[in-house]
């Protein structure tokens, strides 16, 4: 075996040991499919608010301009599917992304063991960890490196393991063995594109992001337009539904990250608990979680808009 395929190896047996569901591996180079894709997307503001995803074109579609002399980009995927959700039906709903701790602390330390593991056994490789907190388009890396492929929600979809899980990667200077992408395995299937309460899936693999109810609870500063009253299937925080529907997940089975693990009380919080959530109780369920990002307000602002 050669020293590349051994380095791969490696890596690949030290994702898996760390947690990670699987590790693929593509070589650093400009996303050339993706550019005009990119463009056209933001041309047409399906970003919304997000102005963010107009800033570092170039970082987007070229990790040698995030890490110098990159050589591959170590794409890694972490099950957050969750054992059990929340009891009450009629309970405003939560992405299952965010039931535990904030991800980007449990991928971050994850990816800084693997890169320090790297460092240790081969020598002296310089790198990144990049968790959704950098300009780096995840879904298309991992597609490269032949984890998934990209489905008609334009989430990553895997075939035996569906989607419900983290996408991360580690971008070094080291040359490894690259994987093949796999094939699209979405066929005739709709079920996203039909389910969507909001419309946001406009053509196959192409999402409108302002008109997403993760956008608008998320991400979204303002007021919720009222033209989306009754739109937003109870979802107070993200929203699974091209997801929950989507044939590939019925084969997810639960994560066993306990940092993922939700607090009790927040599964057991009725409808009317949501409604009366004081910002004690907030500080409390999520005070790791990624549901900070909205902020007492925010959430507060999405739980009167179902309710209205």
């Amino acid at each position: 075996m050669n020293l590349k395929a051994t380095y791969t190896k490696q890596i690949k047996t030290e994702a898996k040991r760390l947690g990670f569901l699987s590790c693929g591996i593509s070589k650093a180079e400009f996303l050339e499919q993706e550019a005009p894709r990119l463009e056209k997307w933001l041309k047409q503001n399906m970003h919304g608010e997000m102005q963010y995803m107009e800033n570092h074109f170039d970082k987007r579609l070229d990790p040698t301009k995030l890490v110098n002399d990159a050589k591959s980009v170590i794409s890694v995927l972490l099950n957050y599917f969750p054992s059990e959700e929340q009891h009450d039906p009629e309970a405003p709903k939560i992405s299952k992304y965010a039931y535990g701790t904030d991800y980007h602390f449990v991928i971050k330390d994850k990816l800084k063991q693997l890169l320090h593991y790297i460092q240790e056994e081969i020598g002296e490789v310089h790198g990144r960890a990049f968790v959704d907190s950098a300009p780096v388009l995840d879904k298309a890396w991992a597609a490269k490196s032949g984890l998934g492929w990209i489905g008609k929600n334009s989430n990553l979809l895997t075939q035996q393991v569906g989607s419900f899980y983290f996408i991360a990667e580690l971008i070094v200077d080291l040359d490894l063995d690259y994987d093949m992408p796999v094939t699209d395995h979405c066929g005739t299937c709709t079920a996203c594109i039909d389910a969507c309460p909001t419309q946001a899936i406009v053509d196959p693999y192409v999402v409108d992001g302002s008109k997403c109810i993760s956008y608008f609870t998320i991400e979204l500063k303002e007021e919720i337009p009222n033209s989306y009253q009754g739109k937003f299937d109870n979802w107070m925080f993200g929203c699974d539904v091209c997801q929950d529907v989507c044939p590939w997940n019925s084969f997810s089975k639960p994560h066993n990250e306990p940092l993922f693990n939700p607090k009790p009380e927040l599964l057991e919080m009725t409808k009317k608990d949501w409604e009366e959530i004081t910002q004690d109780v907030f500080s409390r369920i999520f005070q790791k979680s990624a549901v900070k990002r909205t902020k007492f307000s925010g959430l507060n602002r999405n739980i009167r808009f179902l309710k209205d």
